[in-house]
Formats: structure tokens, C-alpha cells, sequence
């Protein structure tokens, strides 16, 4: 799993703008897009950044904002010494689908040992209160699809995330797991178990930074990239409003 070739000061400026509290991944890929580089958006003198269409005057507020210089240098400081991996979205290891959505991450971190060169990317999420119906499901749905060697995205959540990696494992099929808080810690943390072995032949992937704790809205924002980065998504039992159908949802949002 290689890592993208940009330059430390470059992604010292990605973070930045990464912290600052209204650039969201759209904005902030508008502004490097117009200005060329995460680095020189912060060179730009702010009239010519408010001709860009979809940005305000509100978005650009704490733009050069010391604390987030600091909090940037810090979390940098934290990939470098934990050898994190990660992919710019402009970079070619970065997954494809997740590239033509609107709202897919700025950058993502991972962990282990994901390969998604000329692989099918399949993502099944579902309850977490797993019934035997929907274990049994799992189990033959990953026996199933192995001969296509696909790789399987789930939350490692609960319930049918678990059972689903697991399962991929099993069956020697490469999985990710998409967290919802940094890598610098597993939740839930009884998953710690399961951690070594998807690492062995997938990994995991946050665009959270190691600071983030795994908050309720966070599980949210973390499956549009569930969504984004797959080819199909499959919902094995789910409540009617439960957060695998939000995920569904995204995902037919971006077809």
C-alpha cells in the first residue's frame, strides 16, 4: 500500500484546510482546484478565493487562523511517527468511484494492506442486532461471490459488519473496514481481535483524524465514503430507520 508523493509542506496544508471549521471536503477541493495547490490557496489573496463559485466570505473565516497551523503540524507529526498511510483525492490510489462524489474526503488514512488496483468494490452493511437468518445470509452470500475475488467494505460495526468481514476473511477476500474516529484506536474495542487479521489482507480507512473519538455523527459522515467507494451496496436487514438505509440512500444519491 503506497502513499501519495505529495510534499510534507503540501500536506501540512491539506490538514489545514482540513481543520478549519466551514471548509468541508467540497469547498475545500474547490479552492485547491482553482488555486492549484493546498498550499497556495493560503498565498491567495482572499478576493480572488471569494470568485469562487459556492464560496463565501464565512467559509474563509479563521483561514489563516494559527491554530490551525499548529493542530495541522501536530496530526502531521502523528503520520509521520505511526507510519500512516494515506491518499490525496487527487492521487492515483485513491478509489475511484469515490472520486466522482461531490462530498468523498480531501484524504484519506489507512491502515494494513489495501489494493484496490482492478478490483470490484463491494460494500454490505445491516443491523447491528443480527439475526440467524442474516448471519446465515452473510455466509453464503461471501461463499457465493469469492470466485470474483471482490473486495468487501463494511463499518466493523456490530451485528452484519463483523459477521460480513469475517467472513471475507475467511475466504480469503480483501476487506476494509470503514472507521468512524482516527486510528489510533479501535471501536467497538472488542473488535481489537478481529484487527489482525483484516490488517493481514485489507485494512482500514478513516478520514478522521487521530484526534477524533467515535461520536454518534460520526458513523454517519464516515458511510458516505462506505457508499462512495463502491461499485454496488448491499443491506442485509436493517431497521426502517436504521443507518444502513441512510447509507443506502447515499449510495443511490450517487449513481
Amino acid at each position: 500500500m503506497g502513499n501519495s508523493q505529495i510534499s510534507e509542506d503540501e500536506l501540512i496544508a491539506i490538514l489545514r484546510l482540513h481543520k478549519i471549521p466551514n471548509i468541508g471536503d467540497v469547498i475545500a477541493k474547490k479552492l485547491i482546484r482553482h488555486c492549484g495547490s493546498a498550499t497556495a490557496v493560503f498565498t491567495d489573496k482572499q478576493q480572488n478565493l471569494l470568485k469562487i463559485e459556492g464560496v463565501g466570505s464565512f467559509a474563509l473565516r479563521g483561514l489563516h487562523d494559527k491554530v490551525h497551523i499548529e493542530a495541522a503540524e501536530s496530526e502531521y507529526n502523528y503520520i509521520k511517527t505511526n507510519g500512516i498511510a494515506y491518499s490525496y483525492f487527487m492521487d492515483a490510489d485513491y478509489p475511484a468511484y469515490l472520486k466522482h462524489c461531490i462530498d468523498g474526503p480531501l484524504l484519506l488514512f489507512k491502515r494494513g494492506n489495501i489494493d484496490l488496483t482492478g478490483r470490484k468494490i463491494i460494500s454490505v452493511v445491516g443491523t447491528r442486532q443480527i439475526t440467524s437468518y442474516g448471519t446465515a445470509f452473510c455466509e453464503k452470500f461471501i461463499e457465493d461471490i469469492a470466485p470474483l475475488n471482490p473486495i468487501i467494505v463494511s463499518g466493523f460495526a456490530y451485528g452484519v459488519d463483523i459477521c460480513v468481514q469475517r467472513m471475507a476473511v475467511k475466504h480469503g477476500l480483501q476487506t476494509i473496514g470503514c472507521l468512524a474516529h482516527g486510528l489510533n484506536q479501535i471501536y467497538p474495542k472488542v473488535h481489537a481481535k478481529y484487527v489482525s487479521d483484516i490488517e493481514k489482507n485489507g485494512g482500514f480507512m478513516t478520514d478522521f483524524w487521530s484526534s477524533s473519538n467515535p461520536e454518534r455523527e460520526n458513523f454517519l459522515k464516515r458511510n458516505r465514503i462506505i457508499a462512495g467507494m463502491s461499485e454496488a451496496t448491499i443491506v442485509i436487514e436493517s431497521a426502517e430507520k436504521g443507518g444502513s438505509l441512510v447509507t443506502a440512500d447515499i449510495a443511490n444519491s450517487y449513481q
